[in-house]
């Protein structure tokens, strides 16, 4: 028997940037340890493969092509680009085994907390993400999805530059997703690590709350890409040990590129349009050729918004055209990723978790909030955020009753009176990515919940 290919692609959300030639010299530099003089001329050259690098000049041209270096400078340009992207005709160039276009996952990061911001890119919460938010409801682009992506601060706090550790320079992650919960009634159940990077720190962290993780890199290094310094020795987007399939696998608590016995999934996601560890025909191909053995195939790949997004899908439907022709027997869908990977699993169907919250005073100064789920949730607690009257927002954890079921929390001086609470957030999943959201206006005791991806 044949199982599906279910395509997922994944773009890795972060609004206009902008790159100057003195910064494409500079990233160079780091790439490959070269000091070259700034110029346009020079650039051309390099470009061409006519610069002498000591036999670097095709892994610098790989670079430095012009696709890669037209970026989308400003929100208008972004739009242009997604007017046409989320069109009908766009999206039905080639349709896929049910008949249906082509659909989009929007990875939303929020660049805050930086102090240097040389590639101009829009700082602000929540800004990305109402863009893409409005947008896709705006036209009517409902098969779409929204999910999380976060990048990780470096020491300099740097918006360009890389790092790996999730909270060790910024609190930004529980800022964003605090702030997500309590002003848009929203919290991810998919995650797209920043420079695809897992380590000890974001791995328990996802494995607490967020049941699919779009991340591995698993691939084999070519040996000009081999020579981009960022990605030796697994400093950068490390997946050397990940299984090379496209299967996805629970990870190992130790180990997250091993497969284990730990609750989230984590999916192969390989990069197109970009300098490296590109899908191409032959890992394709190795989709299709593991479906028709009847493997869980979930084929995902992702890219940017500030890069021509229509050159790289047109690209990847051409391959798929020309694949798919060989594996007659084997059918293939578009997909939101949650979709993709409850189909490729074969994942049960679970009820929603429906949450309580009530907050009841236990002494003259202290308040208690309850909160239960009638079904078991993905992580042994919820997500808790909470805002103040002064307009900060906080996360902390949650006091065990029943994990995965109950828990409460104490509001008085060793956290925050009840007096300096504005609102109160709480987001969990359930294994099957179904996210069940609750936020309550302390002042008036009301809660609205939310449900997402039923």
């Amino acid at each position: 028997m044949a199982s599906p290919v279910y395509i997922v692609h994944c773009i890795d959300s972060e609004g206009p940037l902008h790159e100057s030639v003195n910064a494409t010299f500079e990233r160079l530099k780091h790439i490959f340890h070269i000091d070259l003089p700034p110029s346009r001329d020079l650039l051309l050259k390099l470009q061409a493969g006519e610069f002498p690098l000591d036999g670097m000049e095709k892994a610098v041209q790989e670079v430095v092509d012009p696709h890669l270096l037209k970026y989308n400078d400003t929100w208008d340009k972004i739009d242009c680009m997604l007017e046409e992207l989320l069109s009908e005709s766009f999206r039905n160039t080639v349709k896929d085994s049910a008949g249906n276009g082509w659909i989009y996952n929007w990875f939303c990061v929020d660049h805050v907390d930086y102090e240097m911001n040389p590639r101009r890119r829009d700082m602000g919460y929540h800004n990305i993400f109402d863009h893409y938010w409005n947008i896709i409801s705006e036209s009517h682009s409902n098969q779409d999805c929204i999910q999380l992506h976060y990048h990780p601060h470096a020491f300099t706090k740097y918006a360009n530059r890389c790092a790996t550790h999730w909270w060790a320079n910024s609190n930004t992650l529980y800022q964003v997703l605090a702030r997500r919960i309590i002003d848009r009634n929203w919290f991810p159940a998919v995650n797209r690590p920043g420079f695809q990077v897992n380590r000890p720190d974001s791995h328990w962290f996802l494995e607490q709350f967020i049941p699919f993780d779009m991340a591995s890199l698993a691939m084999d290094l070519t040996e000009d890409e081999q020579k981009q310094f960022d990605f030796s020795l697994g400093r950068s987007g490390d997946w050397r040990r990940a299984p090379r399939t496209w299967a996805p696998y629970h990870p190992s608590y130790d180990d997250y590129q091993v497969p284990g016995t730990c609750r989230r999934w984590i999916a192969r996601c390989l990069n197109i349009g970009t300098r490296t560890m590109n899908v191409g025909e032959n890992e394709i191909r190795q989709a299709f050729q593991e479906a028709s053995t009847d493997k869980p195939v979930v084929l995902s790949f992702a890219n940017h918004d500030f890069r021509d997004i229509r050159h790289d899908v047109n690209n990847v439907r051409q391959m798929l055209k020309t694949i798919s022709s060989e594996f007659p027997d084997v059918k293939f869908y578009y997909c939101d990723v949650i979709s993709a990977m409850r189909n490729a699993l074969s994942l049960q169907k679970m009820p929603k978790c429906t949450l309580t919250l009530s907050l009841d005073a236990i002494t003259p100064y202290a308040h208690k909030l309850s909160i239960h789920s009638d079904q078991p949730t993905f992580g042994p607690q919820p997500f808790l955020a909470l805002k103040t009257t002064t307009g900060e927002y906080y996360h902390d954890n949650l006091d065990f009753q029943e994990p995965h079921h109950s828990w409460t929390y104490v509001l008085d001086e060793e956290t925050f009176p009840i007096r300096a609470i504005e609102s109160i957030g709480v987001a969990v999943n359930n294994a099957y990515g179904i996210t069940s959201v609750a936020v309550m206006d302390v002042e008036n005791s009301c809660v609205k919940y939310t449900y997402l991806n039923e």
